[in-house]
């Protein structure tokens, strides 16, 4: 009797080896990394939807924090795609699921408040008096542009002329939003806006109507949240737009 309990536990042992490498055998290979690279003409979320991944997982792999701004020949890492979520377990007690920690971008570094050379140059996208200026706390984030309070329909003006690169709802923060690249790596960025006018992909003049004043995203009443970005980091926009009198 002791000698076929010794046989039958040989057997499981040798048998659950076995099984063990035939696993490891059939373990799928590990993905290479993927990358691509910024062609001219390129926006975000065409990145996005070409590579068939959301764009707020492709900005959190590369460190992109709305609004999602990039350049030429910037190389992107490609996320892999997400795997589908599994059947729910029914369970027989109620039991009150854990909330999943939010995930958001990496911010952001703040340039110090100096003018570069090679900027466009800028004209004040509304009017309005600027009641939130460039790295005063908002919201426990520092402000990465200034806040400029209008009623709401507000004309909103392209600061200087380029090509709009994005258009849409950035769900986090900024609501409806609107981004125009300036060239040589200079892009303006328009949120809590009420509504669009310019298209993604039109080429428009400074001063021209782009969109107009709303309270969409964080803002509690009629704003405009303006930045300026060279190579996607926050610059002050105060030095390069001219005086109020």
């Amino acid at each position: 009797m002791i000698a076929w309990r010794r046989v039958l536990v040989a057997a499981l042992l040798v048998g659950g080896i076995g099984a063990a490498h035939a696993q490891s055998r059939n373990a799928p290979a590990p993905q290479a990394e993927r990358r691509y690279i910024v062609q001219p003409g390129d926006t975000f979320r065409a990145i996005a939807d070409r590579l068939s991944v959301a764009m707020e997982d492709l900005g959190a792999i590369n460190g992109v924090p709305p609004p999602y701004i990039v350049r030429v020949g910037q190389s992107l890492k490609v996320p892999l795609p997400r795997r589908p979520e599994p059947a729910p377990y029914r369970e027989t007690v109620p039991v009150r699921p854990a909330k999943p920690a939010a995930r958001t971008p990496a911010p952001a570094p703040i340039a110090p408040a100096r003018k570069l050379a090679g900027a466009p140059r800028l004209a004040w996208p509304t009017d309005g008096a600027v009641t939130s200026t460039f790295a005063q706390p908002v919201n426990s984030r520092p402000n990465n542009g200034i806040d400029l309070v209008a009623y709401k329909g507000m004309t909103v003006r392209a600061a200087a002329a380029g090509k709009v690169i994005y258009a849409g709802h950035e769900p986090e923060r900024f609501g409806l939003l609107l981004v125009i690249d300036h060239g040589n790596g200079w892009a303006t960025a328009y949120a809590y806006l009420g509504d669009v006018t310019a298209k993604e992909g039109q080429t428009v003049r400074a001063g021209e109507r782009i969109a107009r004043v709303g309270a969409s995203g964080e803002a509690r009443r009629p704003t405009l949240h303006f930045e300026l970005r060279h190579d996607n980091v926050p610059l002050d926009p105060g030095p390069y737009l001219p005086p109020r009198f």
